[in-house]
């Protein structure tokens, strides 16, 4: 329960506490109601702290977010890119939530978003939610090229999806099988929803076995050959890199559509009855899917910790943690608020997103301090890839990329 404490030398209440939060622009007007939602309703909830909202304008909100840090001038509590927790745990911009999280919240959360708020033992940053990536389909498109319906227990292989893509090809409407999204741009799109791809031949971004270090995994037999079928699907016309639009799927010119949970509700309000959500394929690895999402964290330079804290707790109550996943189609952070979702549990319509998580499915981007310059090479290599460049040159040059960041770093010693 939170204690108001009264002013000095009268019986006046005092003035609430400004607790200031940093959150990026959000994906759709929906969530960004469910955030103002959430503000409004803690600032009415108590009188001790007032919850101030700063939305950002920037495009690149999260190398915004990094030039301020290095002033000291940050807010108390800040949204962020999971997999760039440990670029700001590194150097002590964020401080530990340990002494704030109960055993019975950890208990309840997601085992992933753990994973994704944890550095070197210590837990960080709590998310709302956790994401879905798979591949929305069209049901009519789907039954007329005569198609297997996958399922998280027995996905398409590797054979069976370029198969349907094949098949899918030459159903009349379709104009391509696939949309990879790539009007999405070099940003981090490109590693979070094709790691699980490398993953899937049996590669990866870097070691995670200590050194972190890119060369020989980024570039290494598995990603290399996880990255020429990938450009392998643009040269056979199942895929095309459509950059002046970002509704083919829902404008019934593809039948596929590799995409996360965050255009849910357009692509439903587009297709109706004929919108299904599939796992993604086994390249022969097992189902490998995306995982992690944007989070909150408490800065080291907050003066209010308690009242940081008091927000966060409110925002991952069940009732703010369903406001905003009703609002953008995530999976919800917490097994209590999953089990009262509409949109999640047997029957519902993004049950496949839950599926893949708890089964084990899901590939974690590697928590390193360097992640920034992880991302933003293989991000590159990946454009370059789409263009029709050699595989392994593109690969090779951004482990190289990465390694050389390691290197400027020492190794980012803990």
């Amino acid at each position: 329960m939170l204690v108001v404490v009264g002013a000095a030398h009268c019986g006046a209440m005092a003035e609430p506490r400004t607790i200031s939060v940093w959150t990026r622009a959000a994906l759709n007007a929906q969530e960004a109601a469910a955030i103002k939602g959430a503000a409004a309703a803690f600032n009415r909830s108590q009188s001790a702290f007032k919850v101030e909202l700063l939305w950002s304008s920037y495009r690149n909100y999260s190398d915004w977010v990094q030039s301020v840090a290095v002033t000291g001038t940050l807010p108390c509590l800040l949204e962020m890119d999971g997999p760039l927790l440990a670029q700001f745990a590194w150097p002590g911009y964020l401080q530990s939530l340990d002494r704030f999280v109960s055993a019975e919240l950890r208990r309840d959360l997601l085992p992933s978003l753990v994973e994704q708020g944890s550095y070197e033992g210590h837990l960080y940053s709590l998310g709302q939610f956790d994401s879905g990536l798979g591949l929305w389909a069209n049901r009519r498109y789907l039954a007329a090229a005569g198609l297997r319906i996958p399922t998280v227990a027995r996905p398409w292989t590797l054979a069976e999806f370029e198969h349907g893509m094949q098949a899918l090809a030459q159903v009349k409407g379709v104009e391509y099988p696939l949309s990879l999204a790539v009007y999405t741009g070099a940003s981090e799109f490109y590693p979070y929803a094709y790691l699980p791809i490398l993953a899937g031949f049996g590669g990866d971004f870097v070691d995670r076995s200590g050194s972190h270090a890119a060369r020989g995994v980024m570039d290494g037999p598995q990603s290399v050959a996880a990255m020429q079928r990938f450009q392998q699907w643009f040269r056979h016309g199942w895929t095309r890199a459509v950059f002046d639009r970002n509704d083919d799927f829902e404008q019934g010119r593809t039948a596929l559509l590799w995409m996360g949970h965050w255009k849910y509700s357009d692509m439903r309000d587009a297709l109706g009855d004929d919108l299904m959500l599939l796992p993604l394929p086994d390249f022969g690895h097992g189902l490998k899917t995306g995982m992690g999402s944007w989070a909150w964290s408490i800065t080291s330079t907050c003066p209010d910790p308690a009242g940081a804290w008091a927000f966060l707790s409110h925002l991952m109550s069940d009732a703010e943690i369903l406001r905003v996943t009703n609002a953008n189609g995530a999976v919800p952070a917490r097994k209590s608020a999953l089990a009262k979702s509409p949109l999640y549990g047997p029957g519902r319509p993004l049950q496949v997103f839950a599926q893949q998580l708890f089964s084990g499915s899901g590939v974690a981007r590697p928590a390193s301090p360097g992640y920034g310059a992880i991302s933003k090479a293989y991000a590159n290599a990946v454009r370059a890839i789409i263009t029709g460049a050699d595989v392994q040159t593109e690969l090779t040059r951004a482990a190289q990329i990465v390694d050389a960041d390691i290197a400027a770093n020492g190794g980012y010693p803990h």
